[in-house]
Parts: structure tokens; sequence; C-alpha cells
């Protein structure tokens, strides 16, 4: 990859050993590989210099340490500090083995920092179009439909680099970054943020060719205190954007005035449903698909008009389909890779996917996280579900949203409106919050403290003609009611003594950046 005196030189940092060349990078000392670089991230409750010994011994490299934690001659001596000794940090604790005093190290000011100016560093070296991707619903799916519509344009997977699960924050997307090489022709990076200035900072290390913005929610209110405060912090992705960059925008979203703004000093390109935009749509649910599954889209776009027949439900995801065919087109991606990569596309884990439950029960999981943006568009999907059917039965299952800051209860009130008139027969609901979604649903809806007692109550419900959807924030750990549903055993004793967050639920400080390793 690079050697560590050239680190050293675009960190400004200090080498202290032998200069070597490093393959890879990684924060994790458990996952260390053969010649990788151990940043040593330091945390509000650890410290990664207590793992550089632990590193060595795994084979890396070498260590970028911060500092302050760090006395060059504590290296090949063992450091035993009593409790309330008064003498400096080490890179050992009382459980480290020595370490090599000839593993070299690289000090820096902050290794959190270094760990994206490495990244910028990097991502400068390659000459390929990066599309960055941020949004309060939908990033991670648009981000998925692209890097399989740009896999089929280069026909080759390990041609594009793409962000691996949700690794959207200030340590996830460096990391990402620092992983291209020579064989990739494209890389799409998500975003995430749940303040002010972390989506600037991370644009600013990525250098966007395509900044796209698939919409603004409720999310994250906690730390932001209002829909505009989300959607400026989202519009913070075109800072970093190339000048001759492109600017994506959903022209249905309610904010679109303000990113256009936003945007004006770059070329733009809208996509949407409900407005005549530069790539637009009309779209048909019950494709052919059981259960209101699939949708078929009719696109018209700067390349021409074209159908798609989408293995993915509901309008939310026409719009993302529209929004990954609008970044291609900035990148002249031909209209059969486009096709080609959106038909292929399965569906993201924990997004809205169809299983078998038990006792002939239809289960949709979409329980990967939620906010009243993405509870309504699966309400929807729900009452698609075997809409029609004689006796059938839809029970919507429904965790606290976390991150929704004072106004929390009357969201959650709102859901339980929303599914009522959505005509779900059924809602379980699952925590403090959601016990206003269940009291605003009325008949047909209970509230539970316990996941225990909602499981036995939800086994009742179960037959051939039931469709249980089961959704809920990141915190509420609601693949706990899949697992039971689909693995068809007793209730797992990870399902035991929930821990309820409700509204005293309070995310980790921020200044800069975040240090919540996962946004959404």
């Amino acid at each position: 990859m690079m050697l560590l005196s050239q680190a050293a030189q675009v960190l400004n940092g200090r080498l202290a050993g032998p200069d070597v060349r490093f393959a890879a990078v990684s924060t994790d000392s458990r996952k260390i590989m053969a010649g990788d670089l151990f940043i040593a991230l330091r945390g509000e409750h650890f410290d990664g210099c207590e793992f550089v010994a632990t590193a060595m011994q795994s084979g890396a490299a070498a260590a970028m340490v911060n500092a302050d934690s760090y006395r060059i001659e504590d290296r090949g001596a063992r450091i035993e500090q009593e409790a309330g000794s008064d003498a400096p940090p080490s890179i050992l604790n009382p459980q480290s083995r020595i370490l090599n005093p000839d593993f070299p190290i690289l000090l820096v000011e902050d290794t959190r920092i270094a760990l994206g100016q490495l990244a910028a560093y990097w991502r400068r070296q390659f000459d390929i179009p990066l599309v960055a991707i941020t949004g309060s619903n939908g990033k991670t799916t648009v981000k998925e439909m692209l890097a399989g519509i740009l896999r089929e344009a280069a026909g080759s997977d390990e041609a594009v680099l793409a962000t691996r699960g949700n690794l959207n924050n200030d340590i996830g997307m460096p990391l990402t970054l620092l992983q291209l090489n020579a064989q990739h022709r494209y890389a799409v990076i998500e975003m995430g943020m749940n303040h002010p200035g972390e989506i600037d900072y991370l644009t600013r290390i990525a250098a966007p060719d395509v900044a796209l913005i698939t919409n603004a929610s409720g999310a994250h209110l906690e730390g932001l205190g209002s829909v505009e405060a989300v959607a400026r912090a989202k519009g913070e992705i075109f800072a970093g954007l190339k000048s001759h960059g492109a600017a994506v925008i959903n022209a249905d979203d309610a904010h679109a005035p303000l990113w256009r703004t936003l945007a004006e000093a770059h070329q733009l390109l809208e996509f949407g449903l409900d407005i005549n935009a530069d790539v637009s749509g009309t779209w048909h649910p019950n494709n052919g698909h059981p259960n209101g599954y699939g949708l078929q889209l009719e696109v018209t776009a700067p390349q021409g008009k074209f159908a798609v027949r989408l293995q993915v439900p509901g309008v939310h995801n026409a719009r993302n389909a529209l929004a990954a065919t609008a970044a291609a087109s900035v990148l002249n991606v031909p209209l059969e890779a486009v096709v080609a990569g959106l038909e292929k596309f399965s569906g993201v884990a924990g997004r809205l996917q169809r299983k078998a439950a038990r006792h002939g029960a239809t289960l949709i999981d979409d329980t990967y996280n939620a906010n009243p943006a993405s509870l309504r568009a699966a309400i929807s999907v729900l009452a698609q579900s075997g809409a029609g059917k004689p006796g059938g039965r839809r029970v919507l299952v429904l965790g606290d949203m976390g991150e929704l800051g004072e106004n929390a209860a009357a969201f959650h009130a709102e859901i339980g409106s929303e599914a009522r008139r959505a005509g779900i027969e059924k809602l379980y609901a699952l925590g403090p919050l959601s016990g206003n979604a269940a009291r605003e649903f009325g008949s047909g809806a209970q509230h539970f403290e316990r996941i225990e007692d909602l499981l036995d109550a939800l086994e009742k419900e179960l037959d051939a003609d039931t469709t249980v959807l089961v959704k809920g924030s990141r915190f509420m750990k609601m693949e706990r009611v899949v697992e039971y549903l689909v693995v068809g055993r007793d209730t797992p004793a990870a399902a035991s003594n929930v821990e309820m967050a409700g509204v005293t639920r309070k995310p980790a400080g921020v200044t800069r950046p975040t240090g919540v390793n996962k946004c959404y």
C-alpha cells in the first residue's frame, strides 16, 4: 500500500523504529492481518494503545498511536503501574506482553483525525468516479442498487468499491476509502450523521464526483432539533463535491429548494415520482409477486425510456431505483447495465425481506432500523400484503424508535394512527415509547414491556393467513422476534429481559467528528 515514512509525511507524524511497507489498515487488533498498519483509536472508555502489543503479535507491520499515549522508552520493557500512580501513560497495560523495541511506531497528534487524513490522501491517488450518498432513509439501498448497476457496467464485481453494511461514519468511511486499489473503476460511498458538521467532514475526505441526497425526514432529531436542520446537514455533502462534479437530489422532497441553492455551483440532476424531473417514473405494485412484493417501474431518464421489474416492494423503493438511475446517468452508464443491475437487486438484510415463518405465516423482516418515515413506508408495504385475502390478518410488531427528541411520544402516536388508517388488523408494541402507538391504534393493539410476553401473544396469531412485519430502532434488537418466528424454537435466551431505552436514551456526545460508530 505505502511506506510508513510516506504516511508520516502525509500526517506530519513522527516515525519511531524502522521504515516498513504496510499492505492495509485496521483499527481492530482482533482482526489484524499480516502486514497491516494498526491504528490505535481512542474512545470514551478505551485506548487502542493498550492493544498495540496484541496487534504486533498478530502480524501487524506497524502501529499508529497518539503521541500523548506513548513513550519511546517504554518499548521493550514491561510497565507495571499501581492504581493511583502519577506515572505517565504507557503503551502497555499490566496484562500486555513486552513490545518488540524494533516494532515501528508512527506517532500522531490524534489517530482519529489522522485516519481521515490518510484516507483523503489515498483517495486522491485514484482517478476514478466516486459517488457519495446520504439521506435520512434509503441511502444503503440506493448504494447497493447503484453498486449493482456499476458492476454490470464494468463487467466485474471487483471493479466497484462500495461501503460494506453501513460503515458510514468518520471511522468506517475512511477505512472503506483505504481499500481502494488498481482494480477499482468506481466507488460508491455512504455517509451518515446525527449532528451538524459530520457530513461536511466526510465529503471533504472523499472528494466525490457525484453527491446524492435521497431525502430528509424526522431522523436524528435529538441531535439536530428539526427536519429543516436535518436537511441542511445532509446538504453539507456538496461542500466536498469536485468543481466539475454533479449534485443529485430528490425533487419530491420538500427540501429540494434548499439543496438546489446549496448545489448551485455544480451540475444538477433531479429524480422524482411526484414531479417532472430529469429522471422520473411511474410504478405499479403487485407485479406478479405474492403478498404485494415486487413492482414494475417505467423510467424516463437522459439515456432514454425503459421499464424494469424490481424484486423489492414499496413506493420508496421506486424512488430509490430512480436515485440510483440518476447517479448512473451522470456517469454515462448504458441503459442495459442500469436495467440489469436494478433487476438483480434482491434487497438489503433487515430491510423489508420476506421470509417464511412458523405455522405457515409470512414474515416481513424490516428490523435493521426505524424512524417515522421508514415506518410509514413499511406500513404501506404491510397494508398491500395479502390485501383482500379472505381471513387474512396483518400484524405490525413495533419496537421503540430512538433519537426523536422531545416529540418522541407524539411521533410514536402518529405511527399508531397511520397503521390504523392503513387497515392493519393488529399492532404489538414493545418498549415504553411504542405504548403511545398502541394507545392511538386502539382496539387490536397490545403493549408489552417484556419480549417473552410479546412472543407468547404473537404465537397465537400465526397461521397461513397471517403476515407479520417487525420493525424498530437498532437498540431494540427486534431481530430477536424474527429469530423466534423463523427458527421455530422456544424463546431465545437473548430475548429475555430487554433493556428499554425510551426517551431518556441519549446518543454519544459529539463535537468534531462523531464518536458514534453507526449513523443512519
